[in-house]
């Protein structure tokens, strides 16, 4: 059996920006701030992947609009409310669901279409959503679980404060 990769933060991958307006994002990102665009998976609905522009650069804003960008009211939010999630490049993909389960954490999984990019979302504390992005090649051969209940849905939130678990320091 290969030896599988432990949890392991290697940087951040990229933030999530909700939109009304597509164009306008994308012109502000791209020809005031100076990033990319890049070529973003087909993932339903419309957003953007927008890099910097050495070689080499990350996605490090990823913007999108239409269903999953609408908030309970039908409207995208605005000002932080717009900033849907906050991804970490990672490895240990097994490693990070074995910690979510023993701390009580509720998560989800997905894979990137047409990518061979895995992840995992799970929100923090104070609800802030994070997604931890793997390279599934070299997490092994169970694939994430795309099942309902497990899969992640974009725009869809799972965070419960209510009974969100109590995530204290061992004494």
């Amino acid at each position: 059996m290969a030896q599988l990769p432990l949890a392991t933060v290697h940087g951040l991958f990229h933030i999530a920006i909700k939109t009304a307006d597509l164009a306008a994002t994308r012109y502000f990102w791209t020809k005031i701030i100076g990033l990319k665009d890049m070529h973003r998976p087909d993932f339903g609905y419309p957003g953007a992947w927008l890099a910097c522009p050495q070689p080499g650069g990350l996605g490090i804003i990823h913007v999108y609009a239409g269903g999953p960008a609408l908030g309970p009211e039908g409207k995208a939010p605005y000002g932080t409310a717009a900033i849907d999630h906050v991804s970490l490049s990672c490895s240990g993909f097994r490693s990070y669901i074995e910690r979510f389960k023993k701390a009580g954490l509720d998560w989800r999984e997905f894979e990137v279409p047409g990518t061979t990019l895995w992840q995992l979302f799970v929100y923090d504390p104070s609800g802030v959503q994070l997604e931890l992005t793997f390279e599934g090649s070299i997490e092994g051969d169970e694939r994430p679980d795309m099942s309902p209940g497990r899969v992640y849905v974009p725009g869809a939130s799972f965070f419960k404060p209510a009974t969100y678990p109590k995530l204290l320091e061992p004494a």
